[in-house]
């Protein structure tokens, strides 16, 4: 639903290329891939998701991802898993 809002107001701006862009990411969203690898790791982001305002504006980039807040037990997974993938 939220794609096809964005899809229709990148029409109305008339711009095409954050159209195409909203259409491919659709199936497989990039809060869903990051969601994902965290899972992967054993960590959750329960607030992870499109942030509004850029979604809903007309701004000819990407809508940004909002992280949200986690626990301090989830930030120090994130930490670990991150130290870990950078080989520290």
């Amino acid at each position: 639903m939220l794609a096809l809002v964005a899809q229709l107001r990148a029409e109305e701006a008339g711009d095409a290329h954050r159209s195409v862009s909203v259409l491919t990411r659709r199936h497989n969203p990039p809060p869903e891939q990051l969601r994902a690898a965290l899972a992967a790791n054993g960590i959750a982001l329960p607030s992870l998701g499109i942030d509004l305002p850029t979604f809903a504006g007309a701004y000819a980039a990407p809508p940004l991802i909002a992280l949200g807040n986690c626990n301090e037990e989830t930030a120090r997974a994130l930490t670990a898993a991150l130290r870990k993938a950078a080989g520290r």
